[in-house]
């Protein structure tokens, strides 16, 4: 069992994986709008876990924010 907490650990956890050739931007059409609505229906405890999970992934750079407008 000791050899799962290095792999499972939080400093592994936390480690940016190596960059792959095949990583990529998603980039969107010229002049394609996105529209903004609510795809899942969440109730106020789903929504604080998402915002808590997302800002622990911003805060690991793991994601970036959007630059769209």
């Amino acid at each position: 069992m000791a050899h799962y907490r290095k792999v499972f650990g939080k400093a592994e956890s936390e480690r940016m994986l190596v960059r792959k050739p095949w990583d990529h931007a998603i980039e969107l059409k010229k002049g394609f709008v996105p529209r903004k609505e609510k795809v899942y229906s969440l109730s106020r405890d789903e929504r604080e876990e998402v915002q808590v999970f997302v800002e622990d992934q911003l805060r690991k750079a793991y994601i970036w924010p959007s630059k769209l407008p």
